[in-house]
């Protein structure tokens, strides 16, 4: 009789968590459900108040004035923006003048024409990088 009863709670509780767990992976449980997507979600621009009361209100459907698109204010953030050029910037980009669209083209065509300019130029371009301390200058005398 012990025996018995011990089988007999033995497969009670087996039974009892069987159906526990059953429950457990019928539903999908918290792995299944729809998530946002983290990446598809934008800042809405603040709230202004406008500055005179008189004003129409907006058209529905009509984009906001204030809003940027999400795309131009990572290239303002990444970039900083326009900025104003100094004086000396200007000057610069005043004598350079404008330059030609086609350059590009210009200077892959196989006529262009172009300067060797010796082995000086290719042993300076192809010198393994280092800090300067072993660096030498010498000016051949005339």
């Amino acid at each position: 009789m012990f025996n018995s009863g011990r089988k007999l709670a033995l497969i009670a509780g087996i039974s009892v968590a069987a159906a526990t767990l059953s429950a457990c992976g019928s539903g999908g449980g918290i792995f299944d459900r729809e998530r946002p997507d983290e990446f598809a979600v934008s800042r809405q621009a603040p709230l202004v108040i406008p500055p005179d009361f008189a004003l129409t209100p907006p058209t529905p459907g009509a984009a906001r004035p204030q809003s940027v698109a999400a795309s131009q204010q990572a290239l303002d953030a990444l970039f900083g923006g326009p900025q104003q050029r100094s004086g000396v910037e200007g000057a610069a980009l005043d004598r350079a003048g404008s330059p030609d669209a086609a350059i590009r083209s210009q200077v892959g065509d196989p006529k262009t024409q172009t300067t060797d300019k010796g082995a000086t130029t290719r042993d300076i371009v192809a010198a393994p990088e280092g800090d300067g301390q072993d660096a030498k200058a010498s000016v051949p005398q005339p």
